[in-house]
């Protein structure tokens, strides 16, 4: 078999590539990344350095004094630490589409339900925007319950 054919080599997913403390700091910074908006730019640019990780790593054991006044030491030394590791990058990618994918959906149900409250405003409100009514989205659209499986049995019989 050819190498190229094979692909990257992937990390199988009952294997902990990461500690505890750097996948929760891996975690927080996906959803940092989610939170501002930058999914595609942050994916991009994971992408684009991902064979320097290693490099990204040491240059960031350079600048740790200056960078020990401005952030939490432990997240950092973490962070750190993960990225001396070759498939983390790949994970914080993986994670930060996995929690876009979330983002996505929940943006999609309050748009809906924006769209159908709408409908109940008055024409002024809905036109020219005056004196909108204060609108107070529902638990249930925000954090809808899960739905149950198919595969799943509905109960005894």
């Amino acid at each position: 078999m050819s190498f190229l054919r094979e692909g990257p080599p992937g990390v199988p997913p009952e294997q902990k590539v990461l500690a505890e403390e750097e996948a929760a700091v891996v975690e927080k910074l996906a959803q940092k990344v989610v939170d501002k908006s930058m999914t595609v730019p942050v994916i991009m640019f994971l992408e684009s350095v991902k064979p320097l990780n290693f490099i990204g790593s040491q240059a960031m054991v350079f600048f740790e004094p200056i960078v020990q006044s401005v952030f939490n030491f432990r997240d950092y030394d973490s962070l750190r630490t993960a990225l001396e590791k070759r498939p983390s990058i790949e994970i914080l990618i993986q994670r930060i589409e996995a929690l876009d994918a979330v983002a996505v959906v929940r943006e999609k149900r309050i748009k809906a339900f924006l769209k159908e409250e709408k409908k109940k405003w008055k024409w002024y409100q809905r036109y020219l925007g005056l004196f909108p009514p204060k609108l107070n989205i529902p638990d249930s659209v925000l954090n809808p319950p899960e739905e149950k499986k198919a595969d799943e049995p509905k109960g005894p019989e």
